[in-house]
């Protein structure tokens, strides 16, 4: 019997005890608190706070587990609202280490199309990873020689992240905890020319208000250029959500390995990464654009005796939607317990 590959995440959590082997815990959590320091402030994109190797690692190892689930959540939204659509070109804006392109190998495999006319094929797909911080690229690298055929043939290029950065023409464009950098006029110019350039386009930010107000007002600009969105509201009017009095966003658990605990100062074997996120999509790259009837489950479902409480964002099939709590009971059988399984972050009612 051939022994079983490891799936994406076990590689890259691999990848990263392989980095910081021989590096003291403490030298590693110390620089993470640095960084950190750095990060809440007001560091503009073009001075890169991660200053060498030993900065990068340190700071792979502490986010970079966290920003791959929660980048492969969202990539999974959008290969569960067009199953039928692979990409096959791939550009990570403000990449830095990989974690995107390492979600997006997870979500469709290295395979992509031959043509990168989004269908699948029997070609390889072109990915590039673009950021300002040489040292996060290099890194980048070395990780990426320990992933898939395509991970090793990704492209790692240095570009300055802002209102002048253009774009080659992709089928997928990923933006991920790179908003909160940017001034405002560049956020706009940047979700601008993503939806310029790319059939789909998944941004990523924290799972926090302000992170919030970012991906809302990018999902504007998203449907603003004319694309439609497919994950996570099920439709492509405005947010019902009063801005200011609540926000959406969802979690994605993520393992840690005791090297990563140790870095982090924690004691649980996980973790609950907290993000909001958006994809727009053209609207040939949906299977059934506009399914009436659908919602997503946008809060953790309360569980009581005899019933389950969901708080629901759904769409009408006009392009508008709403938010509304629906309780599912025991009588209900089988939907009953569907919403005994279903998770926050999940369609509902279920397919199928």
């Amino acid at each position: 019997m051939s022994a079983t590959l490891p799936t994406t995440a076990e590689a890259l959590r691999a990848a990263l005890a392989g980095l910081l082997d021989g590096l003291p815990p403490r030298q590693a959590a110390q620089a993470v608190e640095r960084l950190i320091a750095s990060y809440r402030g007001a560091t503009p994109t073009d001075a890169p706070v991660l200053r060498d190797r030993s900065d990068v690692a340190a700071y792979a190892a502490y986010r970079m587990p966290a920003t791959f689930e929660a980048v492969r959540a969202a990539l999974a939204g959008l290969a569960d609202a067009a199953p039928s659509w692979v990409p096959g070109s791939h550009v990570d804006v403000g990449g830095g280490t990989g974690a995107g392109v390492w979600a997006a190998d997870a979500v469709w495999g290295a395979g992509g199309a031959a043509t990168g006319a989004g269908v699948p094929g029997a070609g390889a797909r072109t990915t590039s990873v673009l950021d300002w911080a040489e040292p996060a690229l290099a890194l980048g690298r070395e990780l990426a020689a320990s992933g898939t055929a395509g991970l090793r043939a990704a492209e790692w290029r240095r570009a300055r992240i802002g209102a002048a950065l253009r774009l080659p023409d992709s089928d997928l464009v990923t933006v991920s905890y790179v908003l909160n950098e940017l001034t405002e006029p560049d956020r706009a110019a940047l979700v601008a020319e993503a939806a310029r350039a790319a059939q789909a386009v998944v941004i990523v930010e924290p799972g926090t208000p302000d992170g919030y107000l970012r991906i809302m007002a990018a999902r504007d600009g998203l449907t603003g250029a004319g694309l439609r969105i497919a994950a996570p509201c099920p439709h492509s009017g405005a947010c019902p959500i009063e801005r200011g009095t609540d926000w959406c966003h969802f979690a994605a658990r993520v393992s840690r390995s005791s090297l990563h605990r140790q870095v982090k100062g924690g004691s649980l074997p996980y973790e609950d990464e907290k993000f909001s996120y958006v994809v727009g999509v053209r609207v040939g790259v949906l299977d059934a654009p506009g399914v009436p009837g659908r919602a997503r489950v946008v809060r953790k479902p309360q569980i009581r005796k005899g019933q389950v409480l969901l708080d629901l964002c759904e769409g009408d099939g006009d392009g508008d939607g709403g938010a509304r709590r629906e309780t599912v009971t025991k009588r209900q059988g089988a939907l009953y317990r569907a919403a005994r399984d279903v998770a926050w972050g999940d369609e509902w009612p279920p397919r199928g």
